[in-house]
């Protein structure tokens, strides 16, 4: 029997990260950094086994691991909800390590959008995982920014357990990176990623339920509206699977901007639909907060807008297909897969 290399790369990646998250990111720990207390050991975990360092390239320290090779481990972020920034931190370190600057220790948040220089102070309303982060990426005017958490003023953005917060700097805390603020494509691919994730693991959770909870005698599932509903789910969770490797399509460890924004944006198309349909299967239950689907769910509604959603996303594409001029199927063939017209 053949084996193909990159079959192997997946499940060796995807196995150790799964069997890593699922020790260290349980719904216990998830729950307690909503609360406001890190999850430092769980970061330390993850970054002891290499998976931060992935991207990075191997004469700077890393794995200096293709794009796609590093999907498996932020699918199983998303599928186990990791509170800290996994899948920013690998994509961020790649990004920083290529354009020749050492990544920072601790795990690093992306903001290509949000935040703005005000006077001395560089502020923003809704920071991603500000509340567990080491650092921030951010873009500003077109322009890279590392900003430190330790530094940094932090309160509350008033959603129910949110991991993102209003944050200010100091501008002399923050250090500009000499070199183009393209993090809008990192953010995009990282988050279709994490939505896939999350959405296959909603789908499992709604199946096992669907088959054990019954009514008038047998089990919920072996209706046909319940399985209508589940079906269009899992066309939705399989389409944003496929969707999530697009977005892990590039060159030198980064990804296609196009690609990326085209993962996102059907991504955020799905994660509504399959939030709701997984909360009518489940009934009231799904909504208590001793009940894990809730945990998911919320997740999946706040990531859906997090670097942009659908409707941002359909723009770009859409904006950048008429200036070109061509005709759907070319600019299909050649903008966005890269292939020679025919």
């Amino acid at each position: 029997m053949a084996f193909d290399k990159d079959d192997i790369m997946d499940n060796l990646f995807g196995d150790a990260a799964e069997r890593l998250f699922a020790q260290t990111c349980t719904p216990d720990v998830i729950r307690r950094a909503e609360q406001g207390q890190p999850p430092d050991s769980a970061w330390q975990a993850c970054e002891e086994a290499g998976f931060a360092d992935a991207l990075v390239l191997e004469e700077h320290g890393g794995a200096g691991l293709s794009l796609a090779d590093a999907l498996p481990v932020v699918l199983a972020a998303g599928r186990h909800l990791c509170p800290h920034p996994i899948a920013h931190t690998l994509l961020a370190r790649g990004w920083l390590s290529r354009t020749g600057r050492q990544p920072p220790a601790g795990s690093i948040a992306l903001a290509p959008q949000g935040l703005a220089i005000d006077g001395e102070r560089i502020a923003g309303v809704s920071v991603p995982w500000a509340r567990t982060a080491g650092h921030v990426l951010a873009g500003i005017g077109g322009q890279a920014w590392l900003l430190p958490m330790r530094t940094a003023c932090i309160r509350p953005n008033g959603v129910h357990g949110s991991l993102d917060a209003e944050v200010s700097w100091a501008l002399d805390d923050a250090r500009r990176i000499d070199a183009p603020a393209a993090l809008d494509a990192l953010a995009a691919a990282a988050y279709a990623a994490l939505i896939a994730g999350a959405m296959d693991r909603v789908l499992a959770m709604t199946l096992d339920y669907a088959n054990q909870r019954a009514q008038f005698g047998k089990p919920i599932g072996r209706f046909q509206a319940v399985q209508q509903q589940i079906s269009v789910m899992a066309e939705h969770v399989w389409a944003v699977r496929m969707a999530a490797q697009l977005a892990f399509q590039g060159d030198g460890g980064l990804p296609r901007p196009l690609l990326a924004a085209l993962g996102k944006a059907r991504a955020s198309q799905a994660a509504p639909v399959v939030a709701d349909i997984a909360h009518a299967v489940h009934g009231a239950i799904g909504v208590t907060e001793e009940f894990d689907l809730q945990l998911y769910t919320r997740r999946l509604r706040e990531w859906r807008l997090a670097g942009g959603s659908e409707s941002h996303w359909h723009e770009r594409i859409g904006g950048d297909a008429i200036a070109g001029g061509a005709d759907a199927l070319s600019y299909l063939r050649t903008a966005l897969y890269g292939k020679e017209a025919a």
